[in-house]
């Protein structure tokens, strides 16, 4: 809608929009339904942010113990539940 209303903004106060129920408008034009390309030519054209930067506020290392993991491992194969 915006692409149109830039479109015809030098035409305003010459002109008339008439709304026509759509049974009684089986002529209209199919290319200007279909939605344009997000490119810069487009008059409705919204640029795509990049990415939004996130800051890291911390970070956190853990190293688990080899003697920790094969007790993890041996209650797996002693409760199979």
């Amino acid at each position: 809608m915006l692409r149109w209303q830039i479109a015809i903004q030098e035409y305003r106060g010459n002109m008339t929009i008439v709304q026509k129920a759509g049974n009684i408008h089986r002529n209209s034009d199919g290319p200007s339904r279909w939605a344009l390309a997000n490119i810069p030519d487009n008059p409705a054209y919204v640029p795509l942010e990049a990415e939004p930067q996130i800051p890291i506020e911390g970070i956190n290392i853990t190293d688990i113990g080899t003697e920790f993991l094969e007790e993890v491992r041996e209650s797996y194969k002693k409760y199979k539940n």
